[in-house]
């Protein structure tokens, strides 16, 4: 590994670790106050993000993607939730999905205010602490958009199970043991075969990263720095 991409990696790699380390561990927490102790019992109710790690998607694809040029992306083993301890298993399934994407919204939010500070640090680490904070708050909004893809195992996948009538509810969730080849296939064979045939396939462009910028571009005016 060059000088350049180990100094990718140490901007990458907190903001990684805290977004997808506090995702899974407030699904976990909404759960339990909802009555489901099955994370909290499992040690997953936890900042500490070695009980969050999956060594492939944590350690492997995200430094893998750095070092080939393009995005850090990943992701932490799942929370385990029996839905049918919840107290209200349906309404609460719901709420349970939404915790992840909302604590990477606000961990986004978080990092823009952080950014107000970082004039005030020593110089040596004003460079460093900004890369952070501008990655974290790229990497939270990407992973928010990704994550409410309404296709189970994914959270909005989860959310429209839930609010969805319950025949049309019972359909998609059956897509859940092949939501993960779908998701793969869409955003990593389509661009191959695209490549192929000189097409453009790509569509984590457009069902991802442009409705994470322009989350991004609103937040950005109401709460970015100011000059």
């Amino acid at each position: 590994m060059n000088a350049q991409a180990l100094q990718q990696v140490t901007v990458w790699i907190l903001p990684i670790l805290f977004a997808i380390t506090l995702h899974e561990a407030a699904h976990g927490y909404v759960a339990k106050l909802c009555g489901d102790r099955t994370a909290y019992m499992l040690g997953r109710v936890t900042l500490n993000p070695l009980r969050h790690i999956d060594p492939i998607g944590t350690i492997v694809v995200p430094i893998f993607g750095v070092l080939m040029g393009g995005f850090m992306f990943g992701w932490a083993k799942p929370v385990p939730v029996n839905y049918r301890a919840l107290n209200h298993p349906r309404r609460d399934a719901v709420l349970v999905a939404l915790a992840g994407p909302g604590t990477n919204i606000l961990l986004a939010i978080i990092s823009i205010l952080l950014f107000r500070a970082v004039p005030y640090l020593p110089e040596v680490a004003r460079a460093w602490t900004a890369h952070n904070l501008a990655n974290s708050f790229q990497l939270n909004l990407v992973l928010a958009v990704f994550n409410m893809l309404p296709l189970p195992p994914l959270d909005g996948g989860r959310v429209a199970v839930g609010l969805l009538p319950k025949p049309l509810s019972r359909q998609l969730a059956e897509l859940e043991p092949i939501g993960i080849p779908i998701i793969l296939g869409v955003m990593i064979l389509l661009p191959i075969l695209g490549n192929f045939i000189h097409q453009d396939l790509n569509l984590f462009k457009p069902l991802v990263l442009e409705p994470a910028g322009w989350i991004a571009n609103n937040l950005l005016s109401v709460l970015g720095p100011s000059d």
